[in-house]
């Protein structure tokens, strides 16, 4: 792994998805821009949308979609228990501890993951990481809605919550017309296209415009400890647990690369809903993005080999 090899690997890949989320946070900065609003369309409209453009193109197969159902399962499950064991070794208050398991088991797979494995391994690996996104917001809505509430909303509420997460439609939608053979209408095939191919810019913005609302906390240790173990158990388990699953090729790239992401945006939110030290929360997501390319790049050369 040359140094040459580290910089072309950069800049083809990393570099453009920086660039845009640059332009989204210095647009949040010298603006007022309502990225709520914009996240309600990401999320109701261009994500769904991605998914199932993603879903119904890719060649994957029912058995290799539930294994990579399994794999991101198997990797948020090890991170959170890494991210406990950790938290616990360095005595971390209940509050901070929580915030850590959010932040460490819960990666940026969508604004972030998404557009870096289209760049650096095709449509293929694309297909294999939408699953990844879509079975992490499954989790995130359900398990990480109820590690942050501490207790305020129960299991059946976070279950039911789910079923206003649309890209859960836009994937079941995508399989049951696979499965049944059918042959979507032009007018809306290229509808659909037009709505997915907006989705990653729009996506790589609203992630600029995420990043403005930092708020740095006084708990450095707890930062420390998140984002390390975000940014190097990350890749780490992502390439054990591939091997474990027998994953190869193209399934491998995207699985592992979505494993490596730093924590997501959506944490955030979910932090300062239920006043989970979302400063805390949203300094790990900074500092962790910030930092992400010095632990993504040397893995996108490795994984490329």
């Amino acid at each position: 792994m040359s140094f040459n090899d580290l910089i072309t690997t950069f800049a083809d890949n990393l570099l453009p998805i920086l660039l845009v989320g640059g332009a989204g946070f210095v647009l949040g900065k010298l603006l007022t821009v309502d990225s709520r609003s914009l996240g309600r369309v990401v999320f109701y409209v261009f994500s769904p949308l991605l998914v199932f453009d993603l879903m119904i193109k890719s060649t994957l197969d029912l058995r290799q979609a539930f294994t990579a159902v399994a794999y991101t399962a198997s990797v948020i499950a090890v991170l959170g228990l890494a991210a406990f064991l950790l938290g616990k070794l360095f005595r971390l208050e209940r509050p901070y501890l929580l915030a850590v398991i959010l932040t460490v088991a819960f990666g940026n797979t969508g604004n972030y993951g998404l557009p870096l494995v289209k760049f650096a391994f095709g449509d293929d690996a694309l297909a294999v990481a939408s699953i990844f996104y879509v079975t992490t917001t499954i989790l995130f809505n359900t398990v990480g809605v109820v590690i942050a509430s501490l207790g305020h909303m129960d299991l059946k509420s976070a279950v039911l919550g789910l079923f206003k997460v649309p890209v859960v439609y836009g994937a079941t939608l995508a399989l049951l017309i696979k499965g049944i053979g059918f042959q979507l209408p032009l007018p809306i095939s290229r509808t659909i296209e037009i709505a997915a191919n907006g989705a990653i810019p729009l996506m790589l913005i609203l992630l600029g415009l995420e990043l403005t609302r930092i708020q740095w906390s006084h708990s450095f240790r707890a930062l420390g400890v998140g984002v390390a173990a975000k940014l190097l158990l990350g890749p780490l388990a992502g390439i054990v647990i591939a091997s474990l699953f027998g994953l190869t090729h193209t399934a491998r790239q995207g699985s592992v690369l979505e494993a490596a992401m730093p924590a997501a945006v959506a944490t955030t939110v979910v932090a300062t809903e239920y006043k989970l030290e979302p400063s805390l929360v949203t300094a790990i997501v900074f500092l962790g993005t910030a930092l992400s390319p010095l632990t993504l790049t040397p893995l996108i050369v490795y994984l490329t080999r």
